[in-house]
């Protein structure tokens, strides 16, 4: 099973670049993940993605910050629905917001059908701070190491195919 673990955000604005920072420390321990995982920082090229998807992976986890139940720092996982399309998403190719990312990821996967992406997870981690600035809030920091660990597990489930629900492993 290949699996797309990318992270998003823009690190120019605060804690919206946790998915960034995953990206990062995942990428600097490459024998951590399995050989069939690709683990990508896209930042903010949300097209680069949408496309990328396309090239054989089943699964594509999305590390983002994103508002959720808890404080800063908190871990949310939900799955995405990929035959949710609403057609409210707005397409800017210089700068998709993620929802319009996963809308074309969904229209995408059915252009190509069986063999596109099947699975959409996206990671998310409540901001403190998504004001301009550099670095990641002291909650959000904190949370990068157990994110890292967390996809580690998402993507043990996924590889080894036992079954793994959005309510398994999240904080």
């Amino acid at each position: 099973m290949r699996i797309l673990v990318a992270g998003v955000g823009n690190v120019f604005f605060s804690d919206d670049g946790f998915g960034s920072e995953v990206a990062r420390r995942l990428l600097a321990d490459p024998g951590a993940l399995p050989a069939s995982v690709d683990v990508v920082d896209v930042g903010i090229r949300g097209m680069h993605l949408a496309y990328q998807v396309l090239d054989g992976y089943e699964v594509l986890l999305v590390v983002d910050a994103a508002p959720g139940d808890g404080g800063p720092g908190t871990l949310h996982l939900v799955e995405h629905d990929l035959g949710a399309t609403t057609g409210d998403a707005a397409f800017d190719p210089h700068g998709m917001e993620p929802d319009a990312v996963l809308e074309l990821v969904g229209a995408l996967a059915r252009g190509v059908g069986a063999g596109g992406v099947r699975r959409v997870l996206v990671l998310g981690c409540v901001p403190a701070e998504v004001g301009a600035g550099m670095g990641l809030s002291p909650p959000v920091a904190t949370a990068v190491d157990e994110a890292v660990g967390t996809v580690g597990r998402i993507v043990a489930h996924l590889t080894e195919h036992r079954p793994f629900t959005e309510s398994g492993d999240r904080r």
